[in-house]
């Protein structure tokens, strides 16, 4: 059974208490199954440019590609369902929109967004990220970061040199290593998985990341069970309670009613390169 239009999504977003303006954009497309958080970077307002652009790009070539897919076919090349290759593409395409859009207005030069996309489709998931913008899944009464961030400090904690706990505390766990439109070409991180009835996904920026501890977001979601909206609000409220030091974006998504598909491992990861 098809679950892309049995999924309950909500998002919010919050400029915080310290920005003065919002630079992370949120979409989504309940009938798709879609959803997409983006946060921007960049001086004199391009970083919500920016993300705007990234935003509006996925959804736009998401809606107009998965209308000629067939669910459950497969890439023959890379041997990944089509849709994650259609993911991966429109990915590709808001990086070559944003870097253009930079190129093209000075006042724009260098401006770039993190990203992160999810889309159902088949009993299964895809994930696409570029950046620290992550997504988490609660599932069985456990909380799991699915994405792993693009940033420096990360690299610095794969290799040893940070503990988590310490990275959480640096000036300078915020440099990522990858940003839509930062360069001609952009290296994506695709993800694809089964997904699971009453699963809850989290797509966050990370104003939220930075300011509450994965525990705190998980005691959110038990506490308030599969209430999307008072999740989001509430993730949003307590990361302004603890500062509120950037802008904060939660999109959180939950399928509904579906048969999960056989428990057969089945999980995939990829890197594509343009």
């Amino acid at each position: 059974m098809a679950i892309n239009n049995n999924i309950e999504i909500f998002g919010l977003t919050d400029v915080g208490l310290v920005r003065g303006h919002n630079e992370d954009s949120i979409g989504e497309n309940r009938d798709l199954g879609l959803a997409v958080l983006a946060d921007g970077m960049g001086g004199h307002r391009g970083g919500e440019v920016a993300s705007a652009i990234a935003v509006s790009t996925i959804l736009e070539s998401l809606d107009n590609e998965l209308k000629n897919i067939k669910s459950g076919d497969i890439d023959e090349v890379s041997g990944y369902s089509l849709e994650s290759i259609a993911v991966n593409d429109a990915v590709i395409k808001a990086n070559e929109n944003v870097f253009t859009s930079s190129i093209e207005n000075s006042q724009y030069r260098g401006m770039g967004t993190t990203v992160v996309v999810l889309l159902f489709h088949n009993d299964h998931f895809t994930v696409a990220h570029v950046g620290d913008s992550r997504l988490y899944r609660y599932r069985d009464g456990e909380l799991e970061q699915i994405t792993r961030d693009h940033s420096l400090m990360q690299e610095l904690v794969d290799r040893g040199f940070y503990t988590t706990d310490q990275a959480r505390e640096s000036l300078n766990k915020n440099l990522v290593t990858r940003a839509i439109g930062a360069e001609e070409f952009v290296e994506v991180d695709v993800h694809e998985d089964i997904a699971h009835p009453g699963d809850i996904y989290l797509l966050c920026s990370d104003g939220l990341t930075d300011m509450l501890e994965d525990d705190e977001i998980k005691n959110t979601i038990v506490d308030n069970g599969e209430d999307l909206e008072k999740i989001a609000s509430e993730l949003i409220r307590l990361s302004n309670e603890a500062g509120g030091k950037d802008n904060i974006s939660a999109v959180l998504a939950r399928p509904l009613n579906a048969s999960p598909a056989e428990d057969n491992l089945f999980s995939r990861f990829f890197e594509l390169f343009s």
